[in-house]
């Protein structure tokens, strides 16, 4: 369910290199969030909204966390927001990752800033009883946040481009140390999203998939992808941005 809301922020923190963590409260958002989905954020001085995920959930204290690059000046400016200012947000937005409780083993698969979404995930899984392996990808090791959040989930494999931290190369190249599961769940850029779903043909997964987007609410034409279903087209701001595995043509 989205809505148009008024989030107070409460921590901001540069956690790697470039890269931002924010805690938000709002009562709505937090009561309603779920892993997958995002906020569209409106920032000071920009016409279009960010669209940021959403990486945990505090219900009882009403307090959402994002995380984002600064990349554009957007961005950059949104890093300067402080404690006790206010964002105008849409949502919790878009359709978030489903799973069955009786999975008994899951792969999160996460490039950049395309891992916070899994670790809330990877929280209800382990909450369900379901066995939790991670495998993260990013650039170097300026880069690397959030992995001993993940290595309370479970096994937990980091993987940098440059091979300064983790095993060298991408998540592709470690896939094979990983034991049976019965799903995988991955976020990441569209050529990752590729190689990964390649790599795991014949495997049931559901990807997540990160786009520049318009209006946010599925108005306009900015974010699709297109499909091999009737419709021809699916809206990642409305439809996803989570999709089974063989639901949209990368």
């Amino acid at each position: 369910m989205k809505k148009q809301l008024e989030m107070v922020v409460e921590k901001v923190n540069e956690i790697a290199l470039d890269t931002i963590e924010m805690t938000l409260s709002n009562v709505h958002a937090a009561k309603t969030a779920q892993p997958g989905q995002f906020l569209h954020l409106q920032v000071e001085g920009h016409a279009l909204r960010r669209p940021i995920s959403i990486a945990d959930i505090d219900r009882e204290n009403n307090f959402l966390t994002v995380l984002f690059k600064k990349l554009g000046d957007g961005t950059k400016r949104l890093a300067m927001y402080r404690p006790g200012m206010t964002i105008d947000a849409l949502g919790p937005s878009g359709n978030g990752f489903s799973y069955e409780p009786s999975m008994k083993t899951v792969l999160l698969i996460g490039g950049g800033i395309g891992i916070p979404p899994l670790y809330n995930l990877g929280k209800q899984l382990k909450n369900k009883g379901i066995k939790v392996i991670a495998v993260l990808g990013y650039q170097s090791k300026e880069h690397v946040f959030y992995e001993e959040k993940f290595n309370e989930l479970g096994e937990t494999i980091v993987v940098t481009n440059d091979g300064s931290y983790g095993s060298r190369g991408f998540v592709t190249n470690v896939l094979d140390q990983v034991a049976d599961f019965d799903y995988y769940f991955s976020c990441g850029p569209v050529p990752m999203l590729k190689a990964v779903t390649k790599a795991l043909h014949g495997h049931q997964g559901y990807i997540s998939l990160e786009e520049r987007m318009g209006c946010g609410i599925g108005a306009c034409f900015a974010c699709v992808i297109p499909t091999d279903t009737e419709g021809g087209y699916r809206k990642i701001c409305k439809d996803g941005p989570v999709f089974a595995v063989n639901e949209v043509i990368l």
